[in-house]
């Protein structure tokens, strides 16, 4: 524990945002990176408690107390080595995550808890600064060939892990470029694809191939999987949109966010995309059905296509700015 009085000294402290007038007139990140010795603060505010909720509020059981201790003592590189042992791509985790380990941590009982994402997110883009991600590839190989059909983040994933234990990996995906969800679910100002673009161009170093435009069962017979790898990984996302039987649906101008939010993906990755094709909000008054985070999604993209007005709906009561009785910690 690096500092055991620092949850009493120091407060949480808030990711640092660009101002919201000049993030929506562009696509770039809209956070901002923390400078070093305010992340150190952040970090010295863990307890390193006996029992680790935050570990069971992880779904990847990332070792949290560990790399918190290690960057509050500026030990980046053990704690980039600590954050990897659990975590392949916290680039993205420490992005896009909605952090239930926040909601976990022991000071949530009474207090605000660890800003553990934005530490995360710290931590592996001062190692990509530093050099320190470098592609592993295997000693040994195993002669085993797997196909892993799907390339978000739980494809490529997998296919890393199964890298890196010796098999030989082809990843398969049935769109134009590599990162499904990632690359074209997320928009830009959430995470820019460059960070999945140099992710990707390591796993290449690592000897894993990938194959776009490979729809298994139309472009790519399954009986091809069959009979050229030794087992198959199913890792496709859940691409199928819930529609509303209501009356007007069948009206223009309504659309399902993947189909909106895939366009403007696809311009702001430099594809030409016919204005007749394109789904934009410019000058309109929206409707957003649904308020989670595909909603968010569409929400901040609306704004940067210059909407003309925004209302946006949401089934459930507003969340409260405080944990409910009903809602007792550790739960999210």
């Amino acid at each position: 524990m690096g500092k055991p009085t620092g949850f009493v000294e120091f407060k949480r402290d808030k990711q640092p945002y660009r101002p919201r007038e000049e993030r929506i007139r562009d696509w770039k990140l809209q956070m901002l990176p923390w400078p070093t010795d305010k992340l150190q603060k952040q970090a010295a505010r863990c307890m390193d408690c006996g029992i680790p909720f935050c570990h069971q509020g992880c779904p990847l059981g990332n070792l949290i107390p560990d790399w918190n201790d290690l960057i509050y003592r500026n030990r980046w590189q053990d704690a980039i080595d600590r954050l990897h042992a659990t975590n392949n791509f916290p680039e993205f985790t420490g992005t896009l995550c909605p952090a239930p380990c926040e909601g976990s941590c022991v000071l949530d009982i009474n207090n605000d808890p660890v800003t553990i994402r934005a530490i995360e997110l710290a931590t592996i883009d001062h190692a990509f600064e530093e050099g320190w991600v470098k592609p592993e590839p295997p000693a040994v190989r195993t002669g085993r060939k797997i196909a892993v059909v799907g390339s978000g983040p739980a494809g490529l994933a997998a296919a890393q892990q199964l890298n890196r234990a010796g098999h030989w990996v082809t990843v398969f995906e049935r769109d134009d470029r590599i990162g499904g969800l990632l690359r074209y679910g997320i928009p830009e100002f959430k995470m820019e694809k460059r960070v999945l673009d140099r992710r990707l161009e390591l796993m290449e170093k690592e000897e894993i191939a990938f194959r776009t435009n490979a729809n298994i069962g139309v472009d790519v017979p399954v009986e091809e999987l069959r009979r050229e790898f030794d087992a198959i990984l199913l890792a496709g996302g859940a691409t199928a949109p819930r529609d509303l039987k209501i009356p007007g649906r069948e009206l223009g101008g309504i659309h399902f966010a993947m189909e909106y939010l895939t366009l403007q993906n696809k311009r702001c990755e430099g594809d030409v995309i016919p204005d007749e094709q394109f789904i934009t909000a410019k000058g309109k008054r929206v409707v957003i059905i649904g308020g989670g985070d595909t909603g968010a999604d569409c929400l901040g993209t609306v704004h940067r296509q210059g909407a003309l007005s925004v209302h946006q709906f949401e089934l459930l009561p507003r969340p409260p700015d405080t944990r409910a009785p009903d809602n007792p910690w550790p739960q999210w």
